[in-house]
């Protein structure tokens, strides 16, 4: 599945900054979709996908269900907390046995999207 996933990167014209088979991680950027440092992990039976977006400088409830109300939006994956519940994460998992490479563009696409369109309101969060 690894060496798949990592097919699957490249073909779709990304870069590997960093790979380790061993721990089956992998992380990749596409700096023109506002994707850096996107970690890939291969943990069969699933697949997950996360990029760091910004660390809450509070516990704001305001821009805490502004990203609940954005989740609905979002087609695949969603915003989540590290476990200090600080760092707001963009998280994707997926079934990785029947994986094609289409529905891996689809992930990687739904992150930029969210990033190209909801960036602006993610910088003025990342500020408060």
């Amino acid at each position: 599945m690894f060496r798949k996933i990592e097919e699957y990167i490249t073909r779709l014209g990304y870069s590997i900054s960093y790979q380790s088979k061993a721990d089956g991680i992998f992380c990749i950027e596409n700096e023109p979709d506002g994707i850096k440092n996107l970690i890939v992990g291969v943990a069969p039976p699933i697949l997950i996908m996360e990029q760091y977006i910004f660390t809450l400088k509070s516990d704001d409830p305001e821009i805490l269900k502004a990203l609940l109300k954005k989740n609905r939006d979002i087609i695949h994956g969603a915003f989540v907390l590290d476990e200090e519940g600080r760092k707001v994460i963009f998280r994707y998992t997926m079934q990785i046995e029947n994986l094609d490479i289409n529905e891996f563009e689809g992930a990687l696409n739904s992150l930029g999207l969210l990033l190209g369109e909801y960036y602006e309101q993610i910088i003025e969060f990342s500020k408060k």
